[in-house]
């Protein structure tokens, strides 16, 4: 790699300059965390050796709680390695939108929503809103956010598919068991890395009035923006800025987004191959099962990796589900 940065021409090709120059930083950056995790290894062996011909319970205490630690930041070290996709350390654009189910799939959407910004508050990412319609009497009927963070989008493709939820119904007045369902989508954020040229004849740009949850939170202009790619009728909106300006921006971005991953599966004929992942919004098509009742279990039908605890999951502790589709994802290339 250093021959080619080094070459008279590497920086004619700005786009790809930098895309290598990124791949390279971001290589430097996990050798130097493998070989700051080594020296803290090192470091835990000799103490531990030293625990060997004296008593300290208080470094002994000390040594349980670093090499959790430690456990925890190799971990973390060991999913980042498997994370080698070109977009995978980018920002996320996800997408939830409710299925089969009614008000019962919008409070899944809800649910889901909440999990997912659990485990980014957990992550130290931000998680900004741009677009979300209210279901009809409770909870969300689709949300689109992005979660800012380094390998956001590498982390949370493995969310990219149906998620079915079982339980006792809140809604059912004879607290029957109802099957809720809700779809996933996933797509980097690479507005400044790609040159994606979208001609005003393509596009329809339409004004609406933004919804809220009511009194002054909503908003008295045609603020919210939604443009519709005509050609390849796909659909970017943004409604929680106050300004027409800023929403319409924010959702150009969301298109370009949107049209460059359209492409790249296109180019390596996969289109439908990412949409079939994520499939109907109903049975058979699911990616994960969460069940509340008559007992509890999460599943990932991919990998058959699952847990009971289900209430660790609804507050965001996903990394588990993660690491093991990652691991999954590299066996099914090989």
């Amino acid at each position: 790699m250093d021959k080619v940065i080094s070459a008279q021409d590497f920086w004619s090709d700005q786009n790809n300059a930098k895309t290598i120059m990124s791949k390279l930083d971001g290589l430097k950056n996990l050798v130097f965390q493998w070989q700051n995790l080594n020296e803290k290894a090192n470091e835990l062996s000799e103490i531990e050796q030293l625990l060997e011909t004296e008593t300290d319970e208080e470094l002994s205490e000390q040594l349980q709680k670093d090499t959790k630690k430690l456990e925890t930041e190799i971990k973390k070290l060991d999913i980042k390695t498997k994370l080698s996709g070109q977009h995978d350390k980018n920002n996320a654009i996800v997408s939830i939108n409710a299925g089969a189910g009614g008000t019962e799939s919008c409070d899944w959407v809800s649910m889901v929503f909440r999990m997912y910004t659990m485990w980014a508050e957990d992550k130290g990412f931000a998680l900004n809103t741009v677009d979300m319609l209210s279901g009809d009497e409770a909870g969300i009927k689709n949300i689109t956010f992005i979660v800012k963070g380094e390998y956001a989008y590498g982390l949370l493709q493995s969310e990219i598919g149906v998620h079915r939820l079982v339980r006792i119904s809140p809604f059912d007045a004879n607290k029957r068991r109802h099957t809720s369902f809700c779809s996933v989508d996933v797509i980097p954020e690479v507005e400044d890395e790609i040159d994606i040229v979208i001609d005003e004849k393509d596009i329809r740009i339409d004004t609406y009035r933004a919804g809220g949850a009511g009194g002054q939170y909503v908003n008295k202009t045609d603020s919210a923006v939604r443009i519709t790619h005509l050609p390849t009728n796909i659909v970017a909106q943004s409604q929680t800025e106050r300004s027409q300006i800023k929403n319409r921006v924010t959702a150009m971005r969301l298109l370009k987004a949107k049209l460059y991953e359209y492409e790249q599966e296109k180019n390596r004929q996969a289109y439908e191959k990412h949409y079939d992942e994520k499939g109907l919004i109903a049975w058979g098509s699911q990616i994960r099962s969460y069940v509340f009742m008559p007992y509890q279990l999460v599943k990932d039908h991919r990998t058959e990796y699952e847990t009971s605890q289900v209430a660790k999951v609804m507050d965001g502790d996903i990394d588990d589900f993660i690491n093991e589709y990652l691991n999954w994802k590299l066996m099914q290339k090989k």
